[in-house]
């Protein structure tokens, strides 16, 4: 059965639903978003139903040419030859896709007989010839050439601390891979789905349509590092290469060239000598340098969001990587993430990231990390126009960008774009499996937008992440209070209020905590007492940037009208220098 792919802005999702329901009646297999599983991160799904779909039917509209992700799927399905194109309110798509034929379903009310409606069935009709069933496209990818996942690397250290650097080992072999022209790479983001997971081999190739799996695992103790790496065929199960490594730790970037070296070897593919140039560079030659970049990064995406201390404990560990190596790009560009968030989020009178972010650019102008920075800089000075721009070229240059998508999402956010939002934290949240914050703030994107019935699989995902990070830190005063909302959300509501009064007995003077506090009294409980009760004494200490956040957020809606509330939003504005026309406008061009 043919399957299609409809692709749509939330706006238009009655019109989606009819256009779904006149293509199975005539006897199409339709995906669109509102069956997303509830056990799987988002973007993956979407990723592989796009390669999965025989055509991609994209809806246009005004609403539709603003979302980056409509545009997204549209691309991938130009690149695929599977985009067929509709107008839902008479409008042209946007460029490049306006040099191609478009059906025009304005006014259509699911006459099958319409001109338009004819027009979109004989185009997908026609790319039914090119596959008749969804396990083509798989059977196709894996004919193409050698294709592999790279599951991710098993701590053997015997310290859970340890695995941020068996987590950035895997990462790297992935992306060292993915530098092979002749080799298909699963993304980082799908593999680490399956993270801590027993999993079937063969059947997992099958699912990702891949010809091999490489597993392993990391034993880091003092000096040393142990990596043991097998290579297996996703058609038989059997290894086609194993090998162990045992190597000082000062000698890991030798040991990662050299494995990432035998499995090209081992799959029979021609590594050209740009691509083995490409390989062997890795940002640092310091093996001191690049365990501190990855405690630190692992520090913030996983550690005590909201917590001053967070910030501080990265920016003086990333500032002893970049002492050790000066040309260091990605450590630069860390330092300028946690410097802007200690100035803007937290109000200190400290370096804003800026300068850090130009440094990493200048050492490295393919990072994308550094434009968030830029971004941020610019929107706090009330450009944000100019600071969706900076956006566009962060995701240009990597639209898996963990930290351009948070910046993206937390920039439309403050603008009440919430839809554009969501598809942004679904994305953070898949790309890091530590990242509970973004699920957190799904949660907030589904509220508004008025999908109830999601909040539960996020809440189990929120549970689940926080609960790992507390196994780590019991101290970790963020996880305490995003297990506390998941707990609220699936209705266990003694435990939330125990994890509430433990996170602010732990970490008293973080802000961030008590505001999210309040937005669950106030959205989920019904207790709008409670929640000025808890925003009330940390109004006084947020920061211009968390302020202007506030009085665009939907979670504070119910609290809006309260006299209580007016209040404290005045003083509030008074003494951050906050006037009326500072306000980021609702809506507004896409970023």
């Amino acid at each position: 059965m043919t399957s299609v792919f409809v692709s749509y802005a939330r706006a238009d999702e009655s019109r989606a639903e009819r256009v779904a329901e006149t293509l199975r009646a005539s006897g199409y297999e339709v995906w669109r978003d509102d069956q997303l599983p509830a056990h799987r991160a988002y973007a993956d799904v979407i990723e592989e139903r796009l390669k999965e779909a025989s055509a991609v039917l994209v809806l246009w509209s005004a609403e539709a040419a603003k979302s980056q992700w409509v545009r997204a799927e549209a691309d991938a399905a130009r690149a695929a030859g599977t985009l067929v194109q509709a107008s839902l309110d008479n409008a042209a798509p946007p460029m490049p896709f306006n040099q191609i034929q478009c059906a025009d379903l304005s006014g259509w009310r699911g006459d099958a007989g319409a001109a338009g409606w004819r027009k979109v069935e004989s185009s997908i009709a026609a790319l039914a010839g090119e596959s008749s069933t969804a396990e083509a496209p798989r059977a196709a990818q894996r004919k193409k050439g050698p294709s592999v996942c790279v599951l991710p690397f098993a701590n053997m250290s015997g310290d859970a601390e340890q695995e941020y650097f068996s987590d950035g080992i895997s990462e790297d072999i992935t992306t060292d891979l993915s530098k092979v022209s002749a080799l298909s790479v699963t993304a980082r983001n799908t593999a680490f789905q399956f993270k801590g997971q027993s999993v079937d081999i063969c059947n997992l190739a099958d699912r990702l349509g891949v010809s091999h799996v490489l597993e392993g695992s990391v034993r880091k103790a003092g000096g040393r590092v142990r990596i043991t790496a097998q290579l297996i065929d996703g058609s038989t199960g059997d290894h086609v290469w194993a090998e162990r490594f045992d190597r000082d730790l000062d000698d890991i970037f030798d040991l990662q060239d050299e494995l990432s070296k035998a499995i090209v070897d081992a799959l029979k593919v021609k590594l050209l000598p740009a691509e083995k140039k490409a390989i062997e560079q890795r940002g640092t030659s310091n093996a001191d340098a690049y365990n501190l970049y990855l405690m630190a990064r692992q520090l913030w995406i996983s550690g005590n969001y909201g917590d001053v201390r967070r910030d501080e404990i990265v920016i003086r560990t990333v500032k002893q990587a970049i002492a050790m190596d000066s040309d260091y790009a990605q450590a630069w560009g860390l330092l300028a993430i946690a410097q802007a968030s200690l100035r803007y989020h937290h109000g200190r009178d400290v370096d804003d990231g800026l300068t850090a972010a130009e440094e990493a650019l200048r050492l490295d102008p393919t990072l994308a990390a550094p434009y968030s920075v830029r971004a941020r800089h610019i929107a706090e000075h009330g450009d944000f126009e100019r600071a969706d721009a900076e956006i566009r070229r962060g995701l240009e240059l990597d639209p898996n960008s963990w930290e351009v998508n948070r910046e993206a999402a937390r920039l439309l956010m403050q603008r009440r774009r919430v839809e554009e939002a969501t598809k942004h934290y679904m994305l953070a949240a898949s790309l890091d499996e530590n990242d509970f914050h973004s699920c957190m703030m799904l949660l907030t994107c589904f509220q508004e937008l008025g999908e109830d019935g999601r909040k539960p699989e996020v809440a189990r995902q929120m549970l689940e992440r926080s609960e790992r990070a507390l196994e780590k830190d019991s101290l970790n005063a963020s996880a305490l209070g995003v297990s506390a909302a998941a707990l609220t959300i699936l209705g266990d509501l003694d435990r939330a209020k125990e994890r509430i009064q433990r996170a602010m007995v732990v970490d008293p003077d973080n802000v961030n905590m008590p505001y999210n506090f309040a937005c669950m009294l106030a959205n989920w409980v019904g207790d709008i007492e409670g929640a000025l009760d808890m925003i009330e004494p940390v109004m006084p200490r947020q920061s211009r940037s968390l302020l202007i956040t506030q009085l665009n957020d939907p979670d504070m809606d119910p609290l809006r009208e309260h006299p209580r509330f007016k209040r404290m939003i005045a003083e509030a504005m008074k003494r951050t220098g906050v006037t009326e026309d500072m306000i980021p406008k609702r809506g507004g061009v896409a970023g």
